[in-house]
């Protein structure tokens, strides 16, 4: 038997990590000395986001302990189970530091595979289901962790950011940046590329911006590959998601996909208002 464990920032709430049989370590949010919450466990999405519109100053997030993770990989060692721990983006956290180290102290390190997804939130999320899928079919811990390995190029996740503000405030754009485009109505498209945030497109407007996700998702090297999982996703505000599940299914004639509420850590960063897409591009090897 394989054990999948995922991080938090993959958005997997309480009964889908049942349904899917994955475990997930908490990362926390910080807004004070005396107000430190665990991810998904001691503060609700809704909670978060009604504390972070209060909130004078952008609260901070932090990793896992290394504690956290080797009491999972303790009791996959008791149960004589292989584990595949497929973890946010190694440039965005020090969360795969934690696990690593963890991994060395449990004495079962050579039954512990650790995945990069060079992602997080929904590119996370889609990462995790695939490996899901895949342990479902029969492939071992490291089969699976090479396979995940190879296909984690492929993710593409796209997000449309209704303010600059936590941006701003997180240090990812310049204040006057930041000022000038919430005046002008600009609204950012963003992108994970290489396992960093980066800055894909602008647009007047939010119908603009929802364009320009769209014409990503159908152009010749980022197209939608539907044999493997997509999902959408949004901060605070479902609505904004509403543009993608109408293009996924009317336009594109797909499935409607999952559609997750983002959580804390990332929240912090994006702010209330954003949504966006992640799924698997079809891969030169694939097809």
């Amino acid at each position: 038997m394989v054990r999948i464990i995922t991080d938090s920032t993959a958005e997997l709430h309480t009964q889908l990590q049942q349904e899917l049989s994955v475990s997930v370590v908490p990362l926390a949010v910080n807004f004070g000395p005396d107000e430190v919450y665990q991810e998904g466990i001691d503060l609700s999405t809704a909670e978060f986001y009604e504390k972070l519109e209060q909130a004078k100053n952008l609260p901070t997030t932090s990793q896992p302990s290394p504690e956290q993770f080797l009491t999972l990989f303790e009791q996959a060692k008791q149960a004589n189970e292989d584990v595949v721990a497929v973890l946010l983006s190694s440039k965005l956290s020090g969360t795969m530091q934690s696990a690593r180290l963890a991994a060395e102290l449990s004495g079962w390190q050579e039954h512990i595979f650790l995945v990069d997804s060079l992602s997080t939130t929904l590119g996370l999320q889609i990462l995790v289901r695939r490996a899901v899928e895949l342990r479902n079919a029969g492939y071992t811990a490291a089969s699976l962790a090479a396979q995940l390995e190879g296909e984690r190029r492929d993710i593409r996740l796209y997000a449309v950011v209704d303010t600059l503000t936590y941006l701003q405030k997180g240090g990812r754009l310049p204040k006057a940046a930041a000022v000038a485009g919430t005046l002008l109505g600009i609204k950012p498209v963003v992108a994970l590329k290489e396992g960093k945030l980066q800055l894909v497109g602008k647009a007047r407007g939010l119908a603009g911006a929802y364009v320009n996700v769209f014409k990503q998702i159908t152009g010749a090297s980022e197209c939608l590959d539907t044999s493997r999982p997509y999902a959408l996703g949004y901060t605070g505000n479902p609505a904004r998601v509403r543009p993608f599940k109408q293009y996924i299914c009317e336009n594109l004639h797909l499935p409607e996909p999952p559609v997750e509420a983002i959580g804390a850590v990332v929240g912090t960063h994006a702010g209330p208002g954003a949504c966006g897409i992640a799924y698997f591009a079809h891969s030169a090897d694939r097809g």
